[in-house]
């Protein structure tokens, strides 16, 4: 029995899917304006890891991420620029060869970091047409109203407004912010088309005139063109809980007449050095830069498992180089019990399957299927051990079979000499080789079965 945390009841629920046939799942992507830092990485991680942990139950999935190419404003309230404007602006180049620039450097990252990515991608300029229509839906059901700036959802109208972040519509209404717009009914109002200037780059055609949309409804929008009128999972970090999916949930819900997300899972924030990240600090992260400082993008993927998803996970570069430790040492020990002649038995191979799928359906408790990989790996060699952490490797997907860099043939020599030299006892001799090893760069690790050779 899968459980996950579900943001909308504010409890951990027994998780089953509207349709046996299909898990459908959306997750909010990226804005392809810049480079993704290693805080977004670890939100795709998350979404990886519900689908890793899904297959593995043997769902199958119907999945959708959007990619936000027009429409995200520099404020969720409606107000300053086009984020893919001010890119444009500050690269020289137009909002459509930025939206391909950066969407490419975000596919390479998810496919460094092993995401399994969902089976449809979706860019908002592409559902241009869907969004409309919903648009005019809501405005046809009296949820929305035109002013000389655009189309405005009125949450008003919407009596569960708020049921996200357990807030009251009246709270809402009252305790909105200073109005800026006379136009708006309510000052939290927000935009679903926006009225374009002729000068505004990206605008299409539509029944109030050129314009383009707004945020929040892109991923209504999309949702329901892959998914339907029932979503069972929808994920995100958790600075989008508070305006951009609770006017998801206001769209959707008022369009079709109930409730179309079952589940809100939502990812706690990246701190690095105990602090938030910011480019004032210099402390915002690429995969690029933790590869130049010596990193694998898996270590951060083993970094990402160390933590659980719905607490803070504080970055350092300490934690990091942990991580790596962790994860060579991991890999090691799998290789070492590839050719291990010992019997696991039956009982324990079902115990640790036990242990390791009570943990990933544990809402996700990956710290404690690292342990039960941990403990299992402690075993005498066994060929069963090595099946087992390949199995278990389809929800971790740390590539335990890849090797890194091959050992010099002269090392390889060095090694074999010392393990004949401590078979015929000349402890001496076997003493200066491993001393030859090591100034070589290379450490030689013993077992019952054998030795192996890593690199230092």
């Amino acid at each position: 029995m899968i459980k996950f945390f579900n943001s909308l009841t504010r409890k951990k629920e027994e998780f089953k899917p509207y349709n046996e046939a299909a898990v459908n799942m959306y997750s909010c992507g990226p804005t392809v304006y810049y480079y993704p830092h290693i805080g977004n990485m670890r939100a795709y991680l998350f979404m990886d890891n519900i689908r890793r942990v899904l297959k593995y139950n043997g769902y199958k999935l119907n999945g959708v991420m959007n990619i936000t190419d027009v429409g995200h404003l520099t404020s969720d309230a409606d107000d300053g620029d086009d984020k893919m404007l001010v890119a444009s602006q500050r690269e020289h180049k137009t909002p459509w060869e930025i939206a391909k620039y950066y969407t490419d450097v975000f596919m390479n990252d998810v496919k460094r970091l092993n995401i399994d990515l969902p089976e449809h991608i979706c860019p908002a300029t592409s559902v241009i047409n869907e969004i409309i229509e919903f648009v005019e839906g809501l405005l046809e059901k009296g949820f929305a109203y035109e002013t000389s700036k655009g189309i405005y959802y009125d949450i008003s109208k919407f009596k569960g407004y708020g049921q996200l972040n357990d807030i009251k519509l009246e709270d809402k209404l009252a305790g909105a912010r200073i109005e800026v717009d006379e136009e708006k009914h309510n000052p939290a109002d927000f935009a679903l088309w926006v009225k374009a200037p002729k000068e505004h780059i990206m605008q299409w055609s539509s029944p109030w005139g050129m314009g383009y949309p707004g945020w929040h409804i892109e991923c209504s929008a999309i949702g329901r063109k892959f998914l339907g009128d029932h979503i069972d999972i929808h994920t995100g970090g958790v600075d989008h809980r508070a305006v951009h999916h609770e006017n998801e949930i206001a769209q959707s819900d008022a369009l079709v007449g109930h409730k179309v997300v079952a589940r809100w899972m939502h990812l706690e924030f990246l701190q690095v050095d105990g602090g938030k990240m910011s480019k004032s600090l210099n402390n915002i992260y690429t995969l690029n830069d933790l590869q130049k400082k010596g990193f694998d993008p898996l270590d951060f993927r083993y970094f990402y498992f160390m933590a659980h998803y719905s607490k803070q996970q504080n970055f350092t570069f300490d934690a990091l180089t942990s991580a790596k430790n962790s994860l060579k040492n991991m890999k090691n020990a799998v290789l070492e019990h590839k050719n291990g002649q010992n019997a696991l038995g039956e009982d324990k191979i079902q115990e640790y399957k036990n242990e390791f799928l009570n943990a990933i359906n544990d809402d996700l408790n990956m710290p404690v299927a690292l342990a039960v990989c941990q403990k299992l790996l402690k075993e005498e060699k066994s060929r069963d051990v090595y099946n087992l952490m390949m199995q278990f490797n389809e929800v971790l997907g740390l590539d335990f079979e890849e090797k890194g860099e091959e050992i010099p043939e002269e090392v390889k020599l060095l090694a074999q000499q010392r393990w004949q030299a401590k078979l015929d006892k000349n402890y001496a001799l076997a003493d200066e080789l491993r001393g030859k090893l090591v100034s070589s760069g290379y450490a030689i690790k013993d077992s019952k079965e054998g030795y192996t050779i890593t690199k230092l």
